[in-house]
């Protein structure tokens, strides 16, 4: 009887042999967790309560707010601008080296973003049209379009970033830092309107991602700089969550009347320092694990579905919703996450969940392989005489 997992390994083995033997695989490996934590965070503080003949979204951080050291896991989005300015920054001096306009690099780069929200967009359009003409309450449409489209928001600030990335690749990230310091103030201590807090939006991101291109510039190798930030970021937003009021949730909790990322607070900006100088301290430590076929094929996997994960996994957590109502209103899936048994039958909701993202990815990733004519890649194409380049190796 033949060992299934052979084949895996001669085609993990066959992607390593294909992948630039100068590739900071380290890099994609944050890449992959930022990714996954933002999806499993999603899948398991996102509740869609049936409720008559409504749908609503709800959190088990509403009802148990002694889990929130949960979204201190899952909350990953500093680690994806982080390594977001990184990759701006090198592959933006690497095109002015090679000659290549600003805005063909830009054109590359925005257009791998946003080629993959076409199919979205067009299947939300025709999905709620079909809701809606057949009775489907507005409330839960509302609901159901709003959760589905909610990544989109983190596309624009990023694209906006990338296209700032000539401006800002040599920015002190303690600029934007002060600017969100500032901006907080006048929102809490001064009463200013809350709108006011919005201008975090780009400013909040926008540390990270200045970070990411002063490790690009070599100015963060040393592992000093990843131990001031953790420990800096650390203890700052303690003591902003103990002593000035911020919620201990670094994510949006339903009814809560301050969310630390909707907009970005100091609080959210600080926590994303301590988990970039954790991501930075991890470094090596990824490189040596990514020697190994199996974790490096994985990784590589992750990173060149990144878009189609990232984009397709609410509708991956709604489309599992709607059809177990066929059967019934469901514990973990329909019904309000207030206890210990909510949280045990949605982590066994998780398989289902990934599955359904399995099939929403072998429908649309198709969409993320554009042919730009500049793109970092992830593996190589080789010359077919070298057998060690696997079948279909393709660039991302």
């Amino acid at each position: 009887m033949s060992n299934p997992i052979g084949p895996v390994r001669h085609l993990a083995r066959r992607v390593d042999d294909a992948t630039p033997p100068d590739r900071d695989r380290a890099v994609d490996a944050l890449r992959a967790c930022a990714v996954l934590g933002v999806v499993l965070g999603h899948w398991l503080v996102t509740a869609l309560v049936a409720d008559g003949g409504t749908l609503h979204t709800s959190s088990p951080l509403q009802h148990l707010p002694w889990l929130a050291p949960i979204s201190w896991v899952f909350q990953t989005l500093a680690v994806f601008f982080l390594v977001g300015g990184h990759v701006a920054a090198r592959g933006h001096a690497s095109a002015q080296a090679r000659g290549i306009p600003y805005h063909r690099w830009l054109t590359a780069r925005l257009s791998r973003l946003f080629t993959p929200v076409a199919a979205l967009l067009v299947l939300w359009t025709i999905a709620t049209t079909a809701l809606l003409l057949s009775g489907t309450d507005v409330t839960t449409v509302h609901t159901l379009v709003k959760l589905a489209l909610s990544p989109l928001w983190f596309l624009l600030v990023f694209a906006a970033l990338t296209a700032a990335t000539p401006l800002v690749a040599r920015l002190n990230p303690l600029w934007p830092l002060a600017v969100v310091l500032h901006v907080d103030l006048l929102r809490f201590g001064f009463g200013a309107p809350a709108g006011l807090g919005w201008v975090n939006l780009a400013a909040g991101w926008l540390v990270p991602y200045t970070l990411g291109a002063a490790w690009a510039r070599g100015e963060l190798d040393r592992p000093r700089a990843g131990w001031v930030l953790l420990l800096g970021g650390t203890a700052a937003t303690a003591g902003l969550v103990a002593w000035a009021g911020y919620p201990a949730s670094m994510v949006g909790v339903p009814g809560s009347a301050v969310s630390n990322l909707d907009p970005p607070t100091l609080a959210a900006v600080t926590f994303g320092l301590a988990q970039c100088g954790l991501a930075l301290l991890l470094r090596e430590r990824l490189r040596r694990a990514m020697r190994r076929p199996l974790a490096w094929a994985a990784v590589a996997l992750v990173n060149l579905s990144a878009m189609t994960i990232f984009l397709w996994h609410q509708t991956a957590l709604m489309a599992t919703t709607a059809t177990g109502l066929l059967l019934g209103r469901l514990p973990g899936l329909h019904t309000p996450p207030d206890g210990l048994t909510w949280v045990a039958a949605r982590l066994l909701w998780l398989p289902a969940f990934a599955l359904t993202l399995a099939v929403c990815w072998a429908a649309f990733h198709t969409y993320e392989r554009g042919r730009p004519r500049i793109r970092p890649r992830v593996v190589r194409t080789r010359p077919s005489s070298d057998r060690a380049a696997p079948a279909g190796a393709r660039r991302v």
